[in-house]
């Protein structure tokens, strides 16, 4: 597999951001991957789904929020990231010379490509997967982070550990119920919100990954027919 192509772009006002496109010769879909709050578009995680999806011809374009692009540890308000979001799609229609889009990420990314989608559709996005949907602070189980939802009207693909304190059951599957033949959900037995399950699940995390990347491209197969 040939290096992430390096890019940058323009957040909107937030000044420019750094980007990385791995795009395989015979790639299907491009996925516009964004970060979590507390790491990076070069975290190993992000460095796994990346390669994972190349395997399956899905090319990625992860990139930085503006606050991570300055070292910063405190997310840039939803403004700022919906923003960011937007550019990164455009971005990716660019450099993915008309690919099919879908659109998400990991946690805090994930929800501000959601918002995003919400507020106004987002060009060319056929879909949206979130990497572990962050429906709640750990420890303040609510819904409110999920009103937006109702107005996506995308499909939309939640990968979600059984064990994410950000995203208790009993909350989270009544949601994607109510949000109808649009929203698909694929629990990851024994997984916590980075997708790490313990040793006494008989899995590792390597095992995981490639199950939610399986459900990933079963999803996207469902899409872009």
């Amino acid at each position: 597999m040939a290096p992430a192509q390096e890019l940058k772009f323009a957040a909107g006002n937030a000044g420019e951001v750094s980007a990385l496109l791995m795009r395989p010769g015979d790639a299907r879909a491009c996925f516009v991957l964004a970060h979590g709050a507390g790491a990076g578009m070069r975290h190993a995680s992000m460095e796994a789904i990346a390669a994972g999806l190349a395997a399956h011809r899905i090319a990625t374009l992860r990139y930085q929020f503006p606050y991570m692009e300055k070292g910063g540890k405190r997310p840039d308000p939803p403004a700022i990231a919906q923003a960011t979001v937007r550019a990164a799609v455009a971005e990716a229609a660019r450099a993915g010379a008309g690919l099919p889009l879908l659109a998400g990420g990991k946690s805090f990314g994930g929800r501000m490509t959601s918002q995003a989608q919400a507020r106004a559709p987002l060009d060319g996005v056929k879909g949206l997967a979130f990497f572990g949907f962050p429906l709640h602070p750990a420890g303040k189980p609510s819904t409110d982070r999920a009103d937006h939802l109702a107005d996506v009207n995308v499909p939309m693909l939640f990968l979600q550990g059984t064990r994410d304190a950000l995203a208790e059951l009993s909350l989270l599957e009544p949601v994607v119920k109510g949000l109808g033949r649009k929203a698909t959900l694929q629990l990851a037995e024994g997984a916590d919100h980075s997708f790490h399950v313990l040793k006494s699940s008989g899995r590792n995390d390597r095992e995981v990954l490639t199950e939610i990347l399986d459900a990933f491209i079963a999803w996207v197969d469902t899409i872009i027919q």
